[in-house]
């Protein structure tokens, strides 16, 4: 069996993770301990979004996928330890 990535599917699930790089952003704690954890796991989630618009941007849509997969992983782990003050769960599973 061949499960194709189709650019239409690529471009739901960049969108779903910009939005919820968005929402994580505006929802970073400010006490310094917390918010040194929380700027580790933006990082990570930021760095693997520009990876897969690197991969998007050369033709390989599985790479592409495997990254939001994983930069939204970072986003879901964040707010599912309450490092991301996020209540969204069409965004996050944290709700």
């Amino acid at each position: 069996m061949e499960n194709i990535i189709t650019k239409e599917k690529l471009a739901k699930y960049f969108d779903v993770t910009s939005r919820a790089l968005e929402k994580v952003r505006a929802a970073m704690p400010t006490a310094k301990g917390e918010r040194l954890k929380a700027d580790i796991l933006l990082d990570m989630a930021e760095r693997y979004f520009s990876d897969a618009k690197h991969f998007e941007a050369k033709g390989d849509a599985v790479n592409a996928f495997a990254c939001l997969n994983y930069a939204h992983g970072w986003l879901d782990s964040g707010a599912r330890l309450g490092l991301f003050d996020v209540h969204d769960n069409n965004l996050f599973t944290a709700d």
